[in-house]
């Protein structure tokens, strides 16, 4: 079994919270994602390295839109 432990930080505790429940709907049953403090915590098990790598491709192409759209939900409410 391959493991990979993906940790993002994202300033404060809402919007780590917010990112995570945005990443959540598309883990698989080999995928848990948590949430300390201000960071996402996603840990992902694979039986290859190239599906490890493929997931782990996947996951950090959504984990970055969830992170840039809670950044611009923040820049809105400001404006």
């Amino acid at each position: 079994m391959r493991r990979a432990t993906v940790r993002t930080t994202h300033g404060d505790a809402e919007t780590a919270r917010a990112v995570a429940a945005a990443v959540r709907p598309d883990n698989t049953d080999e995928m848990d994602t948590s949430v300390d403090d201000a960071a996402v915590v996603t840990t992902v098990e694979r039986d290859t390295t190239g599906g490890l790598a493929a997931t782990l491709d996947d996951y950090v192409v959504n984990l970055r839109l969830a992170a840039q759209l809670s950044t611009d939900a923040d820049t809105n409410d400001t404006q």
